[in-house]
């Protein structure tokens, strides 16, 4: 069984990292970074990997329509 969690491409998990604390920071989320995830609320955790989703289908459908 592999994990589900693992990047599928290593090299962009300093990206994907930085993308998280940016967004976490624009919701209002301060030292997303140090902060235990487990004293976060499951809302503001789920907040932060919804817009990264979002985010990245965004970039990915620019990048198909060529722009």
């Amino acid at each position: 069984m592999t994990n589900s969690n693992s990047t599928a491409v290593p090299e962009a998990k300093a990206a994907l990292n930085q993308m998280k604390l940016e967004i976490a920071n624009e919701l209002g989320i301060a030292n997303y970074n140090s902060a235990d995830k487990g004293n976060l609320t499951s809302r503001q955790n789920g907040y932060v990997g919804g817009y990264m989703t979002k985010k990245l289908v965004e970039l990915a459908e620019r990048q198909l329509a060529g722009k």
